[in-house]
């Protein structure tokens, strides 16, 4: 996907840097007394003091991303975003730097812009492609295997480290090695009248014609109401068992429609297909004896 990092953006993600950079770190009992300001009193200034001193934890972190191919201005922005959050649900009573807590959150919040940008396919929707997105690479250079396809080998020491399956691997691997492709991407020129072909004009469409789909709309219609039509032509009795032996999505026994109708299992065979006949030539008769347009062919 495109992103745009002009070089205004640039120079101010530059600078942005470079003034997290210089603001100091807080002492922990400071820090301390800074979070409880804002859970219990929402003092806003100690929520700034206690977010600013940590933009440098953001840009660490979000440095770790660049090679995603995503700008350093985006990266730092979602970490922000993940700072903020983890400000508002930081819980000062147990005990643990605000660093160790936010940087949860952050990392969380630039993996997540990751996944979401990286590709116009969203690549990582369960933690088995999240983890394999974000640590195939790594891992494989960890046993030097730099080839363009992974081998056998590379793919079961990658599942076996991050608990997966090698059939996830297979998956991943794949869909980082498959670029965006735009559909109006041009594939070769026309020789005949000077037009091109592009990636679009070979996609092939596997639904019905609209027009197919309106005939196929009005016979269904038809058919309904010429099976309707057929069933006057049955007894009250016959009526009775095709409608509980066709009609339904649980078919009724042959015995326990005896045992309804005071009549034997097989008797109730016999009306049965009597009636199929019935409704078979009423539906042939009501097409000009076409079967193929009642749909009984």
């Amino acid at each position: 996907m495109a992103h745009l990092d002009t070089r205004e953006t640039q120079q101010a993600t530059r600078r942005f840097i470079k003034q997290a950079m210089k603001l100091p770190m807080l002492e922990p009992e400071h820090e301390q007394i800074l979070a409880r300001k804002w859970k219990d009193q929402q003092d806003e200034s100690a929520l700034h003091e206690l977010t600013s001193a940590h933009l440098r934890l953001v840009v660490s972190i979000a440095s770790k991303f660049v090679n995603y191919g995503l700008p350093m201005s985006d990266l730092v922005q979602e970490g922000n975003i993940g700072l903020m959050q983890a400000a508002a649900r930081f819980e000062p009573d147990r005990e643990v730097r605000f660093s160790t807590y936010a940087g949860w959150w952050i990392r969380s919040s630039i993996q997540d812009y990751v996944l979401r940008n990286w590709s116009i396919v969203r690549t990582g929707t369960t933690a088995a492609q999240k983890s394999l997105f974000f640590n195939m690479r790594r891992l494989r250079a960890k046993i030097n295997d730099f080839g363009a396809t992974m081998t056998h080998d590379s793919r079961t020491y990658v599942a076996r480290e991050l608990g997966v399956r090698l059939e996830d691997v297979e998956n991943m691997e794949g869909r980082m090695e498959a670029n965006d492709r735009s559909l109006n991407a041009t594939i070769s020129e026309s020789s005949e009248d000077g037009g091109t072909t592009e990636w679009q004009d070979l996609l092939i469409c596997d639904r019905a014609l609209p027009e197919d789909e309106v005939s196929s709309k009005l016979d269904g219609r038809q058919r309904v109401n010429w099976i309707a039509n057929a069933m006057t032509h049955l007894s009250e009795r016959e009526l009775t068992i095709i409608k509980a032996r066709r009609l339904t999505d649980t078919s009724v026994t042959l015995e326990s429609l005896g045992a309804t109708l005071g009549i034997s299992k097989e008797r109730v065979r016999q009306i049965e297909h009597e009636a199929l006949g019935k409704l078979k030539g009423a539906l042939i008769e009501q097409t000009g004896g076409d079967p193929r347009r009642a749909g009984l062919i």
